[in-house]
């Protein structure tokens, strides 16, 4: 068996990564639009000024609230990554045709929820915001590209989040279902392909990250923040369904299979719960409408008392995904056991795998562990299946003019080779959209770490033209489309 004839190749990125204009148009200001990155230890941090003027920095993702009477401020001196992003704002008709040169069917893209809402509250959507995504998707149209759209990827109005304290609040349900339902009306016809939230388990993921040791506390907030989420979702997913019965709603799981790093039954019973945390609660509830039986046992571990409404519960219910879709870059093994040689990446951490390879920023290559999240995902929930994130972040070099990737195209190559197997073994997989397909702000800030086949010319420090070049995987990865995966070489 081969990838199906219709298979969805494509790539993927996030509004605020690559957009840039972050003050045009009239979109409103997220948190992130304040984010700095230290250079010499890759921090990010949030610029602001406290209540006597006296300027201030905090980690980005902290958790912390600004002290009272304090304000975010953008700093003159200060380098603001995703205020230009790659400029994707003035220049997606360029990026639009080197997709499509590529052989693209799909592009994964988000909408920034403040462009559309400024505030977040607004009765009605900002008509330049609603204008410009609308232009964007009938240019992918025009050239044979179906929209993937993530309607949030860490990207709240930065208003929410100062006046109603963002999604620890239940008030967010209905701002995010009245902005889901504005996507749904003004881009009928044009993307049928929703994505509610980018990588939802996260939010559970990211508590027990490099060893923070978290509170009941803060479990009880990441709790009930996942699930206001899980509502907001199935309430959009459901909506989605009645606006226009075509379109087609998936999850957005951060996939990292979890291994135990030895056979002591403690590491396997770890490994298990691991799973069940940091992947299935999530799954569970996004694919089958309702909490998992272990979920009661989670919630005890750390006192967690939920606010849970019976609309809720039927919310969930009617609101269930039509596929399966997750991002995928790595696997993490754990232990009980006392070990100082630890590794992370991508939402989680864990002990180094002796037997694969890591990246400069620590990430395991295993393109095996691909296969048996897919092979392991399709069998509990037998849906249809997407990766919608996979890429490999390296240090790419101009030389007179060109970018030799083979690490890229060897990265990718085994994961494609991984999926065929799956699709071969009996899964249901339509379609993969690389990460960064087009070079962007990474997560952490950085443009050093490129995932593109198109290098965008723009550095740390915010120096360069933005022009575009094709890199060596460009050719490459336009093979493997044309040939439905089945020339690698």
């Amino acid at each position: 068996m081969s990838f199906p004839a219709d298979f969805l190749w494509g790539g993927a990125s996030s509004a605020h990564q690559c957009e840039g204009a972050w003050n045009v148009g009239g979109r409103g200001p997220g948190k992130r639009d304040y984010m700095i990155v230290d250079r010499k230890t890759r921090q990010r941090l949030l610029t602001y000024v406290d209540r006597d003027g006296t300027r201030r920095l905090m980690p980005l993702g902290s958790g912390t609230q600004l002290p009272e009477g304090a304000r975010y401020e953008i700093f003159d001196d200060c380098f603001y990554p995703d205020h230009d992003g790659v400029d994707f704002y003035h220049r997606y008709k360029e990026d639009i045709a080197l997709f499509r040169e590529m052989g693209f069917k799909v592009f994964r893209m988000s909408i920034s929820w403040s462009r559309l809402f400024p505030r977040g509250d607004e009765a009605k959507p900002n008509q330049n915001g609603i204008a410009f995504y609308k232009d964007v998707f009938e240019e992918l149209q025009k050239n044979g590209i179906e929209p993937l759209v993530t309607l949030w990827h860490d990207d709240t109005p930065l208003f929410l989040e100062e006046s109603i304290g963002g999604w620890s609040s239940r008030k967010m349900i209905g701002r995010y279902e009245k902005y889901a339902e504005a996507c749904f009306r003004a881009f009928k016809g044009l993307v049928r392909y929703w994505l509610p939230f980018n990588e939802i388990n996260n939010v559970l993921l990211f508590l027990e990250m490099f060893g923070k040791n978290p509170t009941d506390e803060m479990y009880q907030a990441a709790y009930q923040e996942l699930h206001y989420k899980f509502v907001a979702g199935a309430r959009a997913a459901a909506k989605a369904r009645q606006i226009d019965p075509r379109n087609c709603v998936g999850c957005m799981i951060c996939g990292v299979p979890f291994y135990p790093a030895t056979c002591d039954p403690k590491d396997i019973m770890l490994n298990h719960e691991m799973w069940e945390k940091g992947l299935l609660y999530s799954s569970d509830v996004l694919c089958r409408g309702e909490y998992p039986v272990f979920s009661h046992r989670l919630w005890r571990e750390h006192k967690v008392n939920l606010d849970i409404l019976p609309q809720d519960l039927e919310d969930l219910k009617k609101g269930t995904v039509n596929m399966y879709t997750f991002s995928y870059y790595m696997t993490s093994a754990v232990t009980t056991h006392n070990t100082t040689d630890i590794v992370g990446g991508n939402c989680t951490t864990g002990v180094r795998n002796p037997y694969l390879e890591y990246s400069e920023w620590g990430w395991a290559n295993d393109p095996l562990g691909l296969r048996y999240f897919l092979e392991k995902m399709y069998t509990l929930y037998k849906l249809p299946m997407m990766i919608v994130e996979n890429g490999l972040g390296a240090v790419d070099t101009v030389e007179d003019g060109q970018i030799h990737d083979s690490y890229r195209m060897d990265y990718l190559r085994g994961h494609i080779q991984q999926m065929k197997r799956a699709v071969e073994n009996g899964v249901d997989l339509i379609g993969y959209t690389a990460w960064g397909c087009i070079d962007l702000v990474s997560a952490g800030g950085e443009m050093k770490k490129r995932y593109g086949f198109v290098y965008v010319d723009r550095d740390d420090n915010g120096a360069g033209t933005f022009q575009r070049l094709k890199k060596d995987s460009f050719a490459w990865y336009k093979k493997v489309i044309e040939s439905n995966g089945e020339d690698l070489d």
